[in-house]
């Protein structure tokens, strides 16, 4: 029995000894299988390491490269960050804020702040073929417009051709329509493994998660970025205006205003002056960035990278010399006013000395007979 035993022993030695050696002469894609446990042992441990930066070295000596270069590729996938577009407009010079609260009561996202000159708010109604896709990790695909009363208008992760529907809500409510309405494109990305709370690019803002209060303060600055343009360009037709008076005044001498056009351009330089700094709040502090140094750094980098401060700055030096010219026009004017009366005193006192001439030469002749 022993004898059998041991022989019995032997022989599956022999078989396990025998299997082993045909296992490693089969060739390396046989590994592949889903059925191997190597494969399913060095498959999930790839991916850990495939997540690392790329410039971490893969080793090419493994039995297969291909799933790790399909985790590689998985996990950039997975980095890939959530890019959402964001639209400013500016559509006309005031917006009834009260009046568009009340019809969109159901969408008004509840403030966080005292403010009153804006809106926001939230419509996840509105069908869209990307629907299924989610934004920012949710269940909803939801659009964000941020309203302000002085014009402007900033829509989230809206397609081009849903635009149209958002607007004919603001214009509902809306007052001195521009003939030809401004646009400014942005994008927001959203990166949840970034380390810091924002990171700038070109023509877009990277941030680790993007919330509410920030949707207000992107849409605080580029608001007042897209009406400073419209200001900017009133205030550069006022100075074309000036140029060409100028260049009259090089030809000729003198120039043909009437006082009534230069109180209407006094008017306009100023109230562009007074919209800009009391309507839009160009200098006001926001109180979310207040409140929150994370919205505080957003809210300085927006207006660095638009140039906010450097924009009002030029805008204050062309609206000075519209202030020169203006000064310089109605001294003229008031000249001219001033020779005109001194002609008309002189026509009168000559009239009174002829007329004075005519009595004594009357009562000469009266004398005389």
């Amino acid at each position: 029995m022993g004898r059998w035993r041991a022989a019995s022993l032997l022989l599956n030695h022999v078989a396990i000894t025998a299997s082993k050696s045909s296992v490693a002469a089969k060739p390396p894609f046989h590994l592949s299988r889903p059925s191997s446990p190597i494969f399913c042992f060095h498959f999930v441990n790839s991916r850990p390491f495939s997540a690392i930066p790329s410039r971490v070295s893969i080793d090419t000596n493994d039995y297969d490269s291909e799933p790790h270069y399909y985790a590689h590729s998985q996990a950039q996938e997975d980095e890939e960050t959530k890019k959402v577009p964001v639209k400013a407009y500016f559509l006309c010079t005031s917006i009834n804020l009260k009046s568009m609260q009340a019809e969109n009561l159901s969408n008004v996202i509840p403030p966080s702040s005292r403010s009153t000159n804006y809106i926001a708010l939230r419509f996840c109604d509105f069908p869209s073929q990307n629907a299924e896709l989610g934004i920012w990790g949710k269940p909803s695909y939801c659009r964000y417009m941020v309203v302000f009363q002085y014009g402007s208008a900033v829509l989230f992760n809206v397609e081009d051709h849903e635009v149209g529907a958002y607007l004919d809500i603001v214009i509902r409510h809306a007052s001195g329509l521009l003939p030809e309405m401004r646009k400014d494109d942005y994008a927001v990305r959203e990166k949840p493994k970034l380390e810091e709370d924002m990171q700038g690019g070109p023509d877009y803002i990277v941030l680790k998660t993007l919330d509410t209060d920030a949707i207000r303060i992107i849409g605080s600055v580029l608001g007042q970025s897209i009406a400073l343009d419209y200001f900017v360009s009133q205030v550069d037709g006022m100075v074309e205006e000036f140029a060409d008076i100028n260049r009259g005044m090089e030809k000729t001498g003198t120039f043909t205003m009437h006082k009534k056009k230069l109180l209407q351009l006094v008017g306009k330089a100023n109230s562009n002056l007074a919209d800009v700094i009391l309507k839009v709040g160009l200098f006001e502090r926001s109180e979310i960035a207040w409140r929150d140094a994370k919205y505080a750094k957003i809210h300085e980098y927006l207006r660095e990278e638009y140039e906010v401060t450097q924009r009002f700055g030029n805008l204050d030096f062309k609206l000075k010399f519209v202030e020169h010219n203006i000064h310089f026009l109605q001294e003229v004017l008031q000249n001219r006013k001033s020779d005109l009366l001194e002609w008309c005193i002189i026509f009168l006192l000559s009239i009174e000395n002829i007329i004075s001439l005519y009595e004594i030469v009357r009562d000469s002749t009266a004398a005389s007979l």
